[in-house]
């Protein structure tokens, strides 16, 4: 009786060390992962507030490819084409299945309207769409040049957004500009803050047709981005 009575202390002993050793790694694991930055734990928005941003989803396809013919393309304006690749954070990998969403100004540089444009969309024009990178990240947009806003000093600019699927919200990165508009002045390319890397493209031109390349390093000076 006495050795069975050791045997059960022994035991007990035993597995209350295990339980300990366990709950004190469980914890440690939870403990680690908390201490990870994440949006959902700081209840702050990617990218901070976003005006208008809601207006990715009005008219949004079910299937979105990865390049996209902005309803524009077919009008009169200087044609533009717009290639890129996306990269996971660091730069270095490309990022596949990142919706882009697109919207710009006409020539004239207005956010113009037109019959059977939704409602809702009317702030962002109907020279707006979207795009899906393909498995090396890339994307292209067939569009028009942008006009700047009528008497202002603003530069031409095509705005952009990003979805990444991780993330319940879109976010703002810097809109494209062009290295060749008179607007863009050094003041101004100062003024830049290069959220998804460097928006400011070199502008070719071919056989009247130009071209420029907007590559986006996701996080990359976003707000309340997550650490990775």
């Amino acid at each position: 009786m006495f050795v069975m009575c050791c045997v059960y202390t022994y035991l007990r002993l035993f597995l209350a060390t295990v339980l300990a050793f366990t709950s004190c790694n469980n914890q440690s694991a939870q403990n680690q992962f908390a201490d990870a930055d994440s949006p959902a734990q700081t209840g702050k928005r990617v990218g901070g507030n976003c005006e208008t941003c809601e207006l990715i989803y009005v008219g949004m396809p079910e299937s979105i490819n990865a390049t996209d013919t902005s309803a524009a393309w077919n009008s009169e304006g200087q044609k533009l084409v717009v290639t890129g690749t996306v990269y996971k954070p660091g730069g270095k990998t490309p990022a596949p299945n990142i919706i882009l969403y697109y919207w710009q100004t006409d020539p004239a540089g207005v956010y113009a309207d037109k019959p059977g444009l939704n409602p809702e969309a009317k702030r962002h024009g109907y020279i707006r769409g979207w795009v899906k990178t393909d498995r090396q990240g890339r994307y292209t947009i067939y569009t028009i040049r942008p006009g700047s806003y009528p008497n202002s000093n603003n530069p031409q600019h095509i705005h952009m957004l990003v979805k990444e699927p991780q993330f319940k919200n879109e976010y703002y990165i810097d809109d494209i500009h062009f290295e060749d508009d008179p607007l863009m002045t050094t003041a101004m390319k100062q003024k830049m803050r290069n959220v998804g890397g460097s928006g400011i493209v070199k502008v070719q031109q071919q056989n009247g047709l130009q071209s420029a390349t907007r590559d986006i390093i996701l996080g990359m000076n976003v707000s309340d981005y997550p650490k990775r």
